[in-house]
């Protein structure tokens, strides 16, 4: 049964929130503010998480922070609908998506349904366990680890999700509405620059930049070499 914590100080959100899910069939922890919610993470380990920004005692982005040092539990955040700088802030710190309030709940489901999904059978449609091996980057599809030149390279959930589409389809492009589709799922209704964010985490975490080209106004693409 997948395990999912809630972090909001709003009780009528965390009511409507447990309402959702667990008739889906989740186990469904919850905190009210920053400390609470790391002790918890710490406690149940949840494969998912839902963190508001505005806590008391931590804020979200902060816990966020912390949570990143250690972890890399998928992490959808709440924000405020008028709070873009918390949206992109929120990205660059290591959270895998986001949902404005005031949210639809079914909307939220899916979402979780679509991150626990790719999490749990892989989000490409390559053969099960498959290993993508190039020059220096060797993606495992069945353990979702990545190494480049032996060395491991920690990604969340949605980073490797996105290195595995552009592996897959190695020297093409693939754009933003392409690659979001891929990783997001069809439905989803945030913005595309979440896959610029991500896509940098991403470059930097493999240490080369030259290992995934930006084609302007088209999209990207994996160019280490196929062995």
């Amino acid at each position: 049964m997948p395990k999912i914590l809630v972090i909001d100080d709003e009780p009528s959100i965390v009511t409507l929130v447990q309402a959702y899910l667990k008739p889906e069939g989740y186990e469904v922890f919850t905190a009210t503010d920053g400390p609470s919610g790391l002790k918890a993470m710490h406690a149940f380990k949840p494969d998912l998480i839902v963190l508001d920004i505005m806590l008391p005692g931590m804020d979200g982005l902060e816990l966020l922070a912390r949570l990143r040092r250690e972890s890399q539990v998928y992490v959808i955040l709440l924000t405020a609908r008028t709070e873009e700088t918390d949206k992109i802030v929120g990205l660059s710190v290591g959270a895998d998506d986001y949902v404005t309030k005031p949210f639809s709940p079914r909307e939220l489901v899916a979402r979780v349904k679509a991150a626990l999904r790719r999490i749990q059978t892989g989000s490409g449609p390559g053969v099960e366990g498959a290993v993508l091996a190039f020059r220096h980057v060797r993606v495992d599809t069945g353990a979702r680890q990545v190494t480049v030149d032996d060395h491991p390279v920690d990604l969340t959930a949605s980073e490797f999700d996105l290195l595995l589409a552009l592996a897959e389809n190695r020297g093409r492009v693939l754009s933003r509405e392409q690659l979001l589709e891929r990783v997001w799922g069809g439905a989803y209704f945030g913005e595309m620059r979440v896959v610029d964010v991500h896509l940098g985490h991403v470059r930097q975490k493999l240490g080369d930049p030259d290992l995934i080209a930006t084609v302007r106004g088209v999209g990207y693409r994996f160019d280490d070499e196929p062995l």
